[in-house]
């Protein structure tokens, strides 16, 4: 009651109907939760293009695009994890392209954290790029360290993902022990983080990162057009 008698004195409508919500009182939640998904996804669509594709039984909602040949699919999910007794869900934000890899290429991109020097302390090495401070912030694995050098060697692209505050890219043959498993010769590169992102700006930032990633691999002859007919 005490924070509808304050809305309302805000927005100069006291004695209104408090069960109708003002748009002072929208303007309130929103400064506390930030804009929804929807919002964010129509601005992202705005400069992406792209359609919503509706939530099924066992799948949430997306938004598919193109990028030239491939498409991308963004989507959010949930994880459980449990703190003692206690469940804890932790939210993900997750994008994909599929595509034909005949030659297997496969590497992992994300921010070093203690964990990663631990890792090394056990052996555990990752590759080099040559760029000091990229190969300070990221741990980088590979079947093929030329190619992912000659990949991280894209200045753009090691501009778009060092501004990203939270980093995980990789390509992926399936999608865990109950998920779907590719056919042969095509797989997906996802990035994947524990956070729900409602920053436009950063999820059209992913947008290029795929972008480049393709583009890069094709030149390269590690990557080929199309999604090998597989659906995400």
């Amino acid at each position: 009651m005490a924070l509808n008698r304050l809305l309302s004195k805000t927005s100069g409508t006291e004695g209104s109907d408090p069960s109708v919500p003002s748009q002072v009182t929208m303007r309130f939640f929103k400064s506390c939760f930030g804009p929804s998904r929807d919002e964010v996804w129509t601005a992202l669509r705005a400069q992406i293009g792209g359609e919503v594709v509706p939530r099924t039984t066992w799948r949430g909602e997306k938004l598919r695009a193109e990028i030239g040949e491939w498409t991308i699919t963004l989507d959010e999910y949930t994880t459980m994890v449990m703190a003692g007794k206690v469940p804890i869900q932790i939210p993900h934000t997750r994008m994909r392209a599929p595509f034909p890899n005949p030659g297997g290429f496969r590497f992992s991109i994300h921010r070093a954290s203690i964990f990663s020097y631990l890792g090394t302390l056990l052996g555990m090495q990752d590759i080099q790029i040559g760029h000091p401070e990229f190969d300070e912030a990221f741990v980088v694995k590979s079947n093929n360290e030329a190619a992912v050098r000659s990949l991280c060697n894209n200045d753009r692209l090691r501009s778009l993902v060092t501004a990203q505050p939270k980093f995980q890219l990789s390509i992926q043959d399936d999608e865990g022990w109950f998920g779907t498993e590719y056919p042969t010769g095509v797989d997906v590169l996802v990035f994947d983080v524990a956070d729900r992102i409602r920053e436009v700006d950063r999820l059209k930032a992913l947008y290029d990162v795929f972008s480049e990633s393709l583009n890069q691999l094709s030149e390269m002859g590690l990557a080929g057009s199309g999604t090998g007919g597989v659906t995400v």
